[in-house]
């Protein structure tokens, strides 16, 4: 970990030996700077105050419901479900991240801003009071459900901001909590609950081959309700959404590599809230690789004259260890990518470009990318016979010079010597 002296301009970190990407690396997780806590999401989650919610320590409402695992302290975490003043289904749409694409960062904070979250400390290896075995309960509906918060203090005025989740409104410790209304569990999840000898990946895998959302899934195995009985842990939020999108894409792409490659080199495209996307795929074996740009005046740079490119790639037989430079991301694409290839039946080298633009000037979670890159894959491609015309097309759509994603890309390279090997021969 680098432990060295920097000092704050506006919000923009700097240093004799912090590198210019180290913010776009961390994205406030791993604390590369050596500070207890990121100063970018600090002063990121003052910047919207919380005017909407009725902030007393007495809440009842319909929670969507929400249900939220630290990891700062692990294993030692703070732990509790959110909940709105407001009864009714309609505050699903709170947290099912599925039903956001296309609005507003207006429209998903003021979601968010009336999620008042009650916060209990607690090991994730079990022991827990009633408060949060209610809580659990609770987390298991598949609907709204009604409860009551009772907080030990009045709710901290703020939203709080991560790089894997969605905004989280204000919150305080909680001090008791009922389960009013009856948790609305599918018959086809409680089975997979209720079976303490399934390991906890097969039945995520399960539960989304039966239908059920990514957000849903990943929140059932965050409150430990998945897996072998004693192996059952509360997972920090976080880290339950990467696990999720991790686990469904590699069965997903357990298939995809069985098929035929595709036939032509395509070009998807789309945009959301300044995030930029070209995916192209050629006819090749599996192959992935997803690459960002993050421009100056975004969530994780700030200040600066040019723009950062990080990437991640694997080949054929996937990656051995965690896509630490694009994190969370990479595998929430990776999803998206894999759906789209099952659903057509064909396997391709794929390449995610994402252009992080100055509009999104904060970080509101991996869903971004997963739902983008779903929208972008449910369009009709541009369609090319050969690679050369494709990278043409993809150099001439993006903003950032092409020299930029040259030097980072690893596919692009074989890519380009694959092409000169063809030219060569049939010359």
């Amino acid at each position: 970990m680098i432990r060295e002296e920097f000092f704050l301009i506006g919000m923009q970190m700097v240093g004799p030996q912090l590198p210019r990407e180290i913010c776009v690396l961390c994205k406030g997780s791993r604390l590369l700077c050596g500070k207890p806590r990121c100063p970018i999401l600090m002063k990121v989650q003052y910047f919207i105050p919380v005017k909407d919610v009725v902030l007393k320590q007495e809440i009842s409402g319909s929670s969507p419901p929400s249900f939220f695992v630290g990891h700062f302290g692990y294993p030692q975490v703070f732990v509790g479900p959110m909940l709105p003043p407001i009864t009714g289904n309609d505050t699903a749409i709170f947290d099912r991240v599925e039903d956001w694409f296309g609005r507003s960062i207006e429209e998903i904070l003021g979601y968010r801003s009336m999620l008042v979250r009650g916060m209990v400390r607690a090991s994730v290896k079990g022991g827990w009071g009633r408060v949060l075995l209610e809580a659990q309960e609770a987390a298991m509906s598949f609907k709204p459900v009604d409860m009551e918060f009772s907080l030990e203090k009045t709710p901290r005025l703020r939203i709080e901001f991560d790089s894997h989740s969605q905004p989280m409104g204000p919150s305080a410790p909680l001090k008791n909590l009922k389960v009013a209304g009856e948790p609305v569990v599918p018959r086809k999840v409680d089975r997979v609950i209720g079976d303490t000898e399934l390991r906890a990946s097969e039945g995520v895998a399960q539960l989304y081959i039966e239908g059920m959302p990514v957000s849903y899934i990943s929140r059932l195995l965050s409150a430990a309700l998945l897996g072998v009985e004693r192996d059952r842990r509360l997972v920090p939020t976080r880290w339950a959404i990467t696990a999720t999108d991790d686990i469904v894409s590699r069965k997903i792409l357990s298939r995809v590599k069985t098929y035929p490659e595709v036939d032509k080199v395509l070009v998807f495209k789309a945009s959301y809230l300044d995030n930029h996307f070209m995916i192209l795929m050629v006819p090749h074996a599996w192959s992935f690789e997803q690459l960002e740009a993050w421009y100056p005046g975004t969530a994780w740079l700030l200040k600066g004259r040019r723009p950062i490119v990080v990437g991640d790639h694997e080949g054929y037989r996937g990656r051995k260890d965690y896509a630490y430079n694009v994190s969370g991301a990479y595998y929430a694409a990776r999803l998206a990518v894999a759906e789209y290839l099952d659903r057509v039946r064909r396997q391709a080298l794929v390449i995610v470009f994402r252009e992080v633009r100055p509009g999104y000037i904060m970080p509101l979670g991996v869903w971004v990318i997963r739902e983008t890159v779903r929208a972008a894959l449910k369009r009709e491609p541009q369609i090319f016979d050969e690679v050369g015309e494709a990278l043409r097309y993809v150099r001439e759509s993006l903003k950032l010079g092409w020299e930029y994603w040259r030097a980072k890309s690893k596919l692009l390279e074989l890519l380009l010597k694959q092409r000169t090997i063809k030219e060569f021969l049939s010359s």
